[in-house]
């Protein structure tokens, strides 16, 4: 199973790297990122500073996450609330449904989240013959491609204007040259609607707050206030490690996450939720849900050594500034988290023996690291994950025998002097061509090593 997947991956990779299009519009997005990036840190007094307040933060929460996620959870039911813990994506599915059943619901509205596309939500709602449509725009264009995201901070971002106006005229009739306003205009009047109507509204958090009990909520569009106000029904769904401890922290992590994630100062709509609708209040859902998900990452939690990826506020700027993904594409990864994150916590949510490859796609240039808001040191991370497939012995038997027999010539001097630069280059060209790739030529060795030339300079006088 495992080498399948990296097998595919390797094939889709060399696919996307040369596809032209396809790079020349990430490019472009991402440059647009670059530019708001440089101006939205620009606004920080230190940083440096602050990004290592916000390490610190996420490190005692995460080291004391069974007390803060229980304080969280006696706080959010005092008022009304209802927490669900799920172990993994089964257990949240069979939750939420059990909830719809419960208030026979057979519509639900959505806001962008990537854990419920973690347990893969909609395509569960679909089988069970409830709508679910989602009412952020990157994620509906991506819907109604049938596609996964491609970036968990902007999901359509390998979509030009042009793909995105031909998908709206073939599914609403509207203009083939229709601008980006008038795309926007056209989806927002097929949503309205939705929101009341939709029996349901589910939605993510980007953040929980342990000593309020409140969930944070931080959007651009409007659309997760939406969700959470009309339907007389929200859920929730938040992994474990979005805990924080204090509602003071957001002064800190809301500039954070909105600086890294789209360059601004803050983004637009910010929410923070503690339970359903209460005597005298006019908004708010009748029921409240929150569906705290594991899922795999109470494995990364016993990995003391690689336990800082669940300090990620999921961002996005790692994604933005690594060369593998700027040329490989969010697809390509294959998982819900893409890039040098993705690589790093995939291995532990979804299998070590499996994910293992994603580890091993990274130039360890060190740009995820320095631009991570909370400081996790994601080269070294993924250093510990190739470490650790080698301890669990899950390298392929071909690999090993290469190794050993690279190892075997390297210890010994004279054999290298022996096979000399021809055989050394037929060795190459032979065994290690195809992993080199068709679109580069494997460096041509010298016909003889240094110290062979030494010798013969020695011998000569001179």
């Amino acid at each position: 199973m495992g080498e399948h997947v990296a097998e595919k991956f390797l094939k889709d990779s060399a696919v996307k790297s040369f596809d032209l299009r396809h790079r020349e519009i990430v490019n472009t997005n991402i440059g647009k990122y670059n530019l708001a990036f440089e101006y939205g840190k620009s606004k920080f007094f230190d940083l440096e500073n602050s990004k290592k307040k916000a390490h610190l933060i996420k490190w005692k929460a995460i080291e004391n996450l069974d007390r803060y996620l229980l304080d969280f959870e006696a706080n959010f039911t005092r008022r009304g609330g209802k927490v669900i813990w799920a172990n993994d994506a089964e257990e949240a599915r069979v939750e939420i449904a059990r909830i719809l059943e419960e208030v026979d619901a057979k519509s639900v509205v959505k806001s962008k989240s990537m854990a419920t596309e973690e347990i893969e939500l909609n395509q569960f709602l679909e089988k069970k013959g409830i709508e679910s449509i989602e009412s952020d725009l990157g994620e509906f264009i991506i819907q109604l491609l049938k596609q996964k995201p491609y970036h968990f901070v902007t999901p359509a971002m390998h979509l030009s204007l042009e793909e995105i106006a031909q998908l709206f005229h073939e599914k609403f009739g509207t203009p083939l040259d229709a601008t980006a306003d008038q795309l926007t205009v056209k989806a927002r009047e097929l949503l309205r609607d939705r929101y009341a109507a939709a029996d349901v509204g589910i939605t993510g958090g980007n953040f929980m707050v342990a000593d309020t009990g409140s969930i944070a909520i931080t959007e651009n569009e409007g659309n997760a206030r939406l969700t959470t106000t009309f339907p007389k029904v929200h859920i929730a769904v938040v992994g474990l490690e979005k805990i924080i401890p204090s509602l003071q922290d957001l002064d800190l992590f809301w500039p954070l996450l909105a600086s890294h994630g789209t360059g601004q100062n803050l983004t637009v709509y910010n929410s923070i939720l503690s339970g359903p609708r209460q005597p005298g209040e006019t908004d708010g859902p009748d029921q409240m849900y929150v569906i705290i998900l594991d899922n795999g990452r109470t494995n990364l939690l016993a990995q003391k050594d690689q336990r800082q990826g669940l300090y990620c506020i999921r961002c996005g700027a790692c994604l933005n500034v690594c060369p593998v993904y700027q040329n490989i594409g969010g697809h390509t990864y294959d998982t819900t988290y893409q890039g040098p994150i993705g690589s790093l916590i995939a291995p532990h949510l979804n299998g070590l023996k499996e994910f293992k490859h994603l580890s091993f796609a990274s130039s360890l240039c060190g740009k995820c690291t320095e631009v991570c808001p909370v400081g996790i040191d994601i080269q070294k991370m993924l250093l510990l994950n190739r470490r650790d497939s080698v301890e669990q012995n899950l390298s392929p038997n071909s690999e090993k025998k290469a190794w050993k027999g690279f190892a075997y010539v390297l210890q010994r001097r004279s054999l290298l002097d022996f096979l000399g630069g021809k055989m050394k280059n037929f060795f190459l060209k032979t065994l290690f061509r195809k992993t080199w790739g068709k679109h580069r030529e494997l460096p041509k060795i010298a016909d003889k090593s240094f110290s062979r030339q030494w010798k013969e300079q020695e011998k000569s006088g001179k």
